[in-house]
């Protein structure tokens, strides 16, 4: 096999799990010994073909974390870490439905409380969203 092929068979592994974003593929096949410029070949190639895809990563990544009840500050942080590009972060989050929807559901479910207010605090959920949890509290 060449060293070409040995690059393709580690990414396609690391696919095989779980979609993952350019960069974390490109860090997976750098931290196997595999040069820049074979890196880029095979990034390349995998994108051409629709394997490495970050808009459709970001667009399944921010649904899925969306669905779990985190909001969008979160969110952003997930895929920036995983080295998606900030326009397309803000793309994914656009398609989102809004967060203060999302927070409605969680109130609904836990019950209008400070408690509630910290806890979409923590989920990554905005000032927006807090307001309508706490606004009502008194």
């Amino acid at each position: 096999m060449t060293p070409g092929e040995d690059a393709v068979e580690t990414a396609l592994r690391a696919l095989r799990s779980r979609d993952r974003s350019t960069a974390e593929l490109d860090a997976r096949l750098a931290g196997k010994g595999v040069g820049e410029t074979e890196r880029e070949q095979v990034l390349e190639t995998l994108e051409r073909i629709g394997y490495v895809d970050d808009e459709r990563f970001a667009r399944a990544r921010a649904e899925q974390l969306a669905d779990r009840g985190s909001g969008d500050a979160l969110i952003r942080h997930d895929l920036e870490t995983r080295g998606v590009a900030l326009e397309v972060v803000e793309a994914a989050l656009a398609e989102l439905e809004p967060e203060r929807v999302r927070a409605a559901r969680i109130v609904a479910r836990r019950g209008r409380s400070v408690k509630t207010a910290r806890y979409l605090a923590s989920r990554g959920f905005d000032g927006d969203a807090l307001e309508g949890v706490v606004a009502h509290e008194e």
